[in-house]
């Protein structure tokens, strides 16, 4: 299996640009996987600037209904002519940074027959599997970050009912991979307890505290590889390999 990044926070290669958002590109045995497409179109360009062909892409995955993963959406069903796109059916809700800045998808494109709706446990085949883990408990609460909701005329805090996981099967290894884990990555890890993991794990807005400190010694008990990136911030990042011993960084351009 390899994994590229065509869209993160920050590069390695002087041949791509970074933004604000995730955008993966996952090659299997048996497919060619697009997960998520950042805010724009960049994830595009830096596709053809790595010479990764996205009209043969077989398979896409949308992780969260937010803007910095789903807002390539629209790019990527005009230059794709067949590919589904598996989203979760909470994924064009009303969200929200606040009250003030909507971050949610362009719902015009809600209704595209290639759009296939999940629920909380999806199998693709016999390789693919999404899981939101909506009824799963959450045994470490991290709160919404001020993420919101807009729903019954209300701001409510989002319980990111539209977040899910793809796990990949192959050669005996369980690898998932998350855009955000904004559930909470410490319940991610126990529900899963996966050989490797790729994704962001949210942290960018919390110090490099004590409390950090405890959370990375918790991801370190887990026989888990962790490729990291995204919303987890560098600067924690950077902080929390001090404490696990297979904790690597995925910058945009790299291939694992």
């Amino acid at each position: 299996m390899k994994i590229t990044s065509l869209v993160e926070n920050t590069t390695s290669d002087k041949r791509v640009r970074a933004e604000h958002g995730l955008s993966l590109y996952i090659e299997t045995e048996k497919h060619k996987i697009l997960f998520d497409m950042g805010q724009s179109e960049l994830f595009y360009e830096n596709a053809k600037a790595l010479g990764i062909e996205l009209s043969e892409i077989d398979i896409a995955i949308l992780s969260h209904g937010h803007y910095d993963h789903g807002g390539g959406l629209k790019k990527f069903l005009e230059i794709n002519s067949k590919a589904p796109v598996y989203l979760s059916r909470h994924a064009f809700g009303k969200y929200y940074n606040g009250t003030e800045k909507y971050i949610g998808l362009d719902v015009s494109l809600k209704d595209n027959e290639r759009l296939i709706f999940t629920d909380d446990e999806f199998r693709i085949d016999d390789d693919l599997f999404l899981f939101s883990c909506n009824e799963r408990k959450r045994n470490h609460n991290l709160g919404s970050f001020g993420l919101t909701e807009f729903r019954n005329g209300a701001y409510i805090p989002d319980k990111f009912l539209h977040e899910q996981y793809l796990l990949i099967k192959e050669d005996e290894k369980n690898v998932i991979i998350s855009g955000c884990s904004h559930k909470g990555i410490l319940d991610i890890a126990d529900w899963f307890c996966p050989d490797v993991l790729v994704g962001g794990f949210h942290f960018s807005k919390l110090p490099a505290d004590n409390t950090l400190m405890q959370y990375a010694e918790y991801l370190n008990r887990f026989n888990t590889v962790f490729y990291t990136c995204h919303c987890t911030g560098t600067e924690q990042y950077e902080f929390m390999k001090k404490y696990m011993d297979r904790l690597h960084y995925l910058p945009c351009g790299r291939t694992i």
